[in-house]
């Protein structure tokens, strides 16, 4: 049975422990929030299960294979540190840390450690992103002319999402926290890329994340990237990841709808292939036996960082 320990227990933290619970292989045996309320509440779902309000105290009493860290990104850094330096493999919410250099320094420790280091980046095991990736390769598009990312949100934070730090400038924003899951598919697709402009609005609260931002970048080929964020609108959110190309067009439409034509053809909607459809939790499972998994690693973490730095910067 594989001990899992979870430290961090917000809305993204608590929407991986059904997945742990309903692995066979997995046990929940310890789980860390500074909040009380949110610990016990958590726990009562739970059986059997250790709290603590203090992650190092958790670290150090508990019998532990893999440590979920899911506190706010400033704090990455840290916890993760100390889950590496106890020798334990590690999950990591996306980025990977709140700098490059932090994100480079968790990447080292973590390799010369030897341990497993993963992180959530769901779009690698949904079945709708997964089918647009392989249509990607199939050639549906031919050849690659633009990449466009829309991120559209009537209000940010969204209502599901409020918190202290998801709206500030210093470890928030949508470009942070929606961005770097796209930034992440770009690399992994069509590989690496680099920021050439960008221009980003800012409301007035000097401390505040974001409202917009238009940003060019290109891939190693010279193929162009469009970013267009915008929030406080009127309308409905759409998150909308599409690939322009000499023979098509292919969109992946709010996670996991895809949709698109060939030249001459309107865009409807395209089914899914559900036997793509994949699972973190297996496959970390799978890594940590030892077995083929996907796995996107701090390594890779960090060359998304690398972008997302660039853009926020």
């Amino acid at each position: 049975m594989i001990k899992v320990g979870i430290i961090g227990l917000g809305a993204i933290g608590q929407r991986l422990i059904p997945l742990f619970l309903n692995h066979p292989e997995i046990k929940i045996v310890a789980i860390c929030d500074t909040l009380n309320e949110r610990l016990h509440e958590i726990a009562n779902q739970l059986e059997t299960v250790h709290t603590f309000t203090n992650h190092k105290e958790m670290l150090s009493d508990s019998e532990l294979d893999l440590v979920y860290v899911t506190v706010p990104p400033k704090y990455h850094h840290t916890v993760v540190s100390d889950v590496i330096d106890k020798g334990i493999n590690v999950l990591c919410e996306k980025p990977l840390a709140n700098s490059i250099e932090e994100a480079l320094s968790l990447y080292h420790q973590a390799k010369e450690k030897g341990i497993l280091h993963a992180m959530n980046f769901p779009l690698n095991y949904n079945a709708g992103s997964k089918t647009f990736a392989a249509l990607i390769k199939d050639g549906y598009v031919g050849k690659l002319r633009r990449i466009e990312l829309k991120m559209h949100f009537p209000n940010w934070p969204r209502p599901w999402q409020q918190n202290e730090w998801i709206a500030t400038k210093e470890q928030g924003g949508y470009v942070l926290e929606v961005g770097v899951h796209y930034i992440q598919q770009i690399q992994k697709i069509f590989g690496d890329m680099k920021v050439i402009h960008k221009n980003i609005q800012y409301p007035e609260d000097p401390k505040a994340s974001e409202i917009g931002i238009i940003a060019n970048l290109e891939l190693s080929d010279k193929t162009p990237i469009l970013i267009n964020g915008l929030s406080q609108i009127a309308g409905i959110e759409e998150i909308k990841f599409t690939a322009y190309g000499t023979e098509g067009t292919l969109s992946l439409v709010n996670w996991a709808d895809v949709e698109g034509a060939k030249i001459g053809d309107p865009i409807q909607k395209i089914e899914t292939d559900d036997s793509l459809k994949d699972s973190l939790i297996n496959n970390v499972v799978k890594a940590l036996k030892g077995e083929e998994a996907i796995i996107i690693d701090f390594a890779k973490g960090y060359e998304a960082q690398v972008v997302l730095e660039a853009l926020r910067g």
